[in-house]
């Protein structure tokens, strides 16, 4: 319940029903105002209503927007209007509307003022147009453009601007660029939204024709940094952005973290150094963008060395480092920064820094430090709807927790394609064919719309589940109900389910009728299955088409010693294998992983550089027999 604000005014007074209104947040709050208006009298006060119109239309609490609205359109807006009005009121009304969640509203209440006789100008005006370029109303925008060409608004350079940024904004770059060249006055805003709207499409030498022709004068830093962001864009055009940099008469933070930007995105580090040491004041932006750069170029240290060197840091820069750390495989020291983030009570994990959390768990397979996550999104009560839901199945999954992946994806109320394309995947990792085919069934009977990725996961699924039936009709969907066109991952997906049952001529034969060209992943699988079902017939000369197509890759090489070794073919392997040595190739050596305690241990073939390496071998000389059978080993603690 709301009380008096100021005890010391009389109850008559209208500065206590002012001060409360402002403290209102809810619909309960606002009707009790209201009662009070009416029960006062107030509400008839023309005074009072305009001050609650023009106070609380911008207001960024929805019932109090909302009643503002409902003041003016009741006691306010109707008043037999006068040619000189100032439309002000209407104007604050409309701009609540084209600020805000119901934009289209802006071009009705238009309407009321043109049907109601009521004075509008040019604020009204580009208020309207500023809703229709939100939205993308071509056909309301065009007519008021219209309205402005009949009324004598037409020339007004302020309305023009408005215009040409409201095409920009629908995709008419060719409008906007016609009504340009059109004007017959233009300001730095003329030219900026052109520039702007040419660089945000990649059209950079338009953009650049116009800025050599813009006056001088009326270039600001905004026209500079725009042209330096398009040049930035180009395959080869960091001289050029170098060189406009250079000539710049003032710089802000925005051209050197461009410039930066620019160099981070080419991989030259060493360029965006210098700048970085140059610059006379850096904001978080500069520091992300060098922590990124390092990162990409895996240069972690570095990037750690900068983010350790911060006085201040925020949680954008946070997450780039954290990413960066993901990205190089150094998914514990990542997770170390979101847990020092959990414990400091000035920055909060946003969902960038739970996405990229969680991406690390499932690298790392750590299923405990999983649920202790999937445990605080639930104490903060981030929504699992988007992004976050998908990256959390995704965790479960690789973690081999399949049954918490289903127990989030079946809490989900409202499931996107991702959704279920994380779920197909976590099953086809484990083996569960006949689940995943079951997933794409239920989709189409919710009329969920599968993409290409669903597809790509099914049929994974029941490849590995040797259900070639059930992953030819996938294909078969894919093409014939969806009206998708297969990519080659897709005919990679089939070759692999055909492969795998052993139907290798039928593989073959679907290589050769593929309607685009089989790519050295293809025609490997091919060769991977000839050598595990021993076809030689066709394996060998797949096997000699993969080496011309990818000489330098030596698992070609091996795949085809393996299957003459498995044929009994000795010739035949010393011939690849010497062929390996003339070529200079080596073998890539097997590796394992294995987590014991939250330490992972890496194992290679032959690979004597583990500390605990006597021990080991011991243990395994202990566990074999002359048999090759093993006797369980038990320790006696």
């Amino acid at each position: 319940m709301l009380t008096c604000a100021n005890l010391n005014q009389p109850w008559n007074s209208t500065l206590p029903t002012l001060a409360l209104l402002q403290k209102c947040r809810t619909l309960t709050d606002v009707n009790q105002i209201h009662g009070r208006l009416i029960t006062t009298g107030f509400i008839r006060s023309q005074v009072l209503t305009t001050k609650i119109v023009l106070t609380f239309s911008p207001s960024p609490f929805t019932p109090l927007v909302d009643f503002a609205r409902y003041v003016f359109f009741t006691y306010l807006a109707f008043r037999s209007p006068k040619q000189d009005e100032d439309p002000f009121l209407w104007n604050a009304v409309i701009k609540s509307y084209s600020h805000g969640r119901e934009a289209q509203e802006a071009f009705i209440i238009l309407c009321l003022m043109l049907e109601n006789g009521v004075p509008f100008d040019k604020f009204s005006l580009s208020l309207v147009l500023k809703a229709c370029s939100q939205l993308g109303l071509l056909k309301e925008g065009m007519q008021v453009h219209g309205l402005l060409r009949k009324l004598n608004f037409g020339s007004d350079l302020f309305l023009q601007n408005c215009l040409i940024s409201y095409y920009l904004r629908c995709g008419f770059i060719g409008y906007a660029r016609q009504l340009f060249d059109r004007m017959s006055m233009r300001d730095s805003v003329s030219y900026n939204s052109m520039i702007d709207g040419y660089i945000k499409r990649g059209m950079i030498d338009l953009a650049k024709e116009l800025f050599d022709v813009m006056p001088l004068e009326k270039k600001n830093l905004i026209t500079w940094n725009s042209m330096i962001s398009g040049y930035t864009q180009l395959k080869d055009g960091m001289g050029l952005a170098l060189g406009l940099f250079e000539k710049m008469p003032d710089r802000d933070l925005i051209s050197w973290n461009s410039m930066i930007n620019g160099f981070v995105k080419c991989g030259n580090m060493e360029d965006a150094q210098i700048l970085f040491d140059k610059m006379p004041r850096r904001d978080v932006v500069s520091w992300a963008n060098m922590i990124n750069g390092y990162a990409k170029v895996g240069k972690i240290d570095l990037a750690r060395s900068l983010f350790n060197e911060m006085s201040e840091r925020d949680i954008v820069v946070c997450n780039a480092m954290m990413a960066g750390c993901v990205q190089n495989g150094y998914c514990g020291e990542a997770l170390e920064i979101f847990y020092h983030l959990q414990r400091n009570c000035s920055l909060q994990p946003d969902s960038a820094t739970l996405l990229i959390a969680l991406s690390a768990i499932a690298q790392l397979g750590h299923v405990d430090k999983g649920l202790a996550l999937h445990h605080y999104l639930k104490q903060k009560k981030f929504s699992l709807g988007g992004r976050l839901g998908v990256a959390l199945i995704d965790m479960y999954s690789k973690c081999g927790s399949i049954k918490n992946a289903v127990l989030v994806f079946e809490g989900i109320k409202y499931k996107t394609v991702d959704h279920w394309n994380a779920m197909i995947g976590g099953l086809a990792i484990h083996g569960m064919g006949e689940l995943a085919f079951k997933l794409l069934m239920d989709m189409e009977k919710l009329c969920v719309e599968p993409d290409d990725i669903t597809y790509i996961g099914v049929m994974n699924a029941c490849g590995h589940a040797g259900l070639v039936k059930e992953g030819l009709i996938c294909f078969d969907i894919m093409r014939r109900v969806h009206k998708m066109v297969p990519k080659l991952q897709h005919y990679g997906c089939m070759v692999d389910i055909l492969g795998r049952a052993g139907q290798i001529d039928v593989a073959r034969k679907f290589i050769e009728e593929m309607p685009i060209e089989a790519n050295d992943v293809i025609w490997r699988s091919l060769l991977s299955a000839c050598k595990n079902h021993e076809n030689i017939d066709v394996g060998e000369p797949a096997a000699k088409h993969l080496i011309t197509l990818d000489s330098c890759n030596s698992s070609s090489y091996v795949l085809l010693s393996h299957m003459y070794a498995g044929l009994g073919m000795w010739n035949a392997v010393s011939s690849v294998r010497l062929m390996m040595k003339e070529r200079n190739l080596k073998k890539i050596p097997g590796c394992s992983w294995i987590e014991l305690e939250g330490t992972v241990h890496e194992f290679f073939v032959q690979d004597k550089s583990h500390p605990q390496v006597m021990e080991i071998y011991s243990l395994l000389d202990s566990l074999s027999t002359s048999n090759s059978e093993v006797t369980p080993y038990v320790h006696h603690g």
